[in-house]
C-alpha cells in the first residue's frame, strides 16, 4: 500500500466526515456513534493494509 494512496484516503474520509457533520443535522448522540464507527473502521483498515491485522489473526489464545 503507498503511503500517498493512505493519506489521500484519510483525507477524504476526514473531509466527507466533516461534511457531515457540518451540514447534515443530527442528534449528538448519533455523530459521536458516527464519528466512532469511522475511526473504528479506518483503524481497522490501516491494520490490515500495513499487513498486522493477519498477525493477529493468527495468534492463538
Amino acid at each position: 500500500m503507498l503511503l500517498i494512496h493512505v493519506i489521500l484516503v484519510l483525507i477524504v474520509v476526514g473531509v466527507l466526515l466533516w461534511l457531515i457533520n457540518t451540514y447534515i443535522p443530527m442528534a449528538g448522540p448519533i455523530k459521536a456513534i458516527l464519528n466512532a464507527v469511522v475511526v473504528i473502521v479506518l483503524i481497522l483498515w490501516l491494520l490490515n493494509g500495513f499487513g498486522l491485522l493477519s498477525s493477529i489473526r493468527n495468534m492463538r489464545v
